[in-house]
């Protein structure tokens, strides 16, 4: 197995501007050449609604580290840094959690981070972050719009759309959830 993992199946994208985060992912879920889904939400919010998820990946291994998560945020209130890095370790230690495959976007009003199995937990420096396979061309288009008149959830929006002309792993189905940030 490689250390850097690729994931395919899904485009998730977060951008923050304007006092405004947006978390956003097409609903695509295929396997190998097959579209078996088009509407999967694989955005959502955690936490009460403090926190807004995205994966990519397996969806049964996201929706366990979902619930791991929220379960840190339960012994770690307001502390989404702090709950990343136990799950993290975790994640990276438990030998049934070490077979997940799956990769994470959370944000809080304070703060993004991307969550792997590798033990990284990544706060973004510009507060916008892709994953999935078609996360690098919804962050490069997200990057190039950050600078212009549109807000956090239009970004994320037209991005995504950008994303499915390019990727065949995704599609125009669209969850996008947002809240204020600080």
């Amino acid at each position: 197995m490689s250390d850097q993992p690729t994931w395919h199946g899904t485009t998730i994208l977060t951008v923050r501007k304007g006092g405004i985060v947006a978390v956003g992912g097409d609903g695509q879920v295929s396997i190998g050449q097959t579209i078996v889904k088009a509407n999967a939400k694989k955005v959502r919010r955690l936490a009460k609604g403090e926190v807004i998820g995205g994966f990519a990946g397996a969806t049964a291994d996201a929706f366990t580290l979902f619930e791991r998560l929220e379960t840190k945020l339960e012994q770690y209130p307001s502390q989404l840094m702090r709950a990343a890095v136990e799950l993290a370790k975790d994640w990276r230690t438990d030998r049934y959690l070490r077979r997940l495959e799956a990769m994470m976007i959370v944000a809080d009003k304070d703060i993004t981070l991307i969550l792997t199995g590798t033990g990284d937990v990544l706060e973004p420096e510009s507060g916008i972050a892709g994953i999935g396979s078609g996360g690098n061309y919804a962050l490069a288009a997200a990057r190039a719009l950050a600078d212009g008149p549109l807000d956090a959830e239009a970004i994320v929006r037209r991005s995504l759309d950008i994303a499915a002309d390019i990727c065949v792993y995704t599609n125009r189905s669209v969850t996008l959830e947002t809240m204020a940030s600080t």
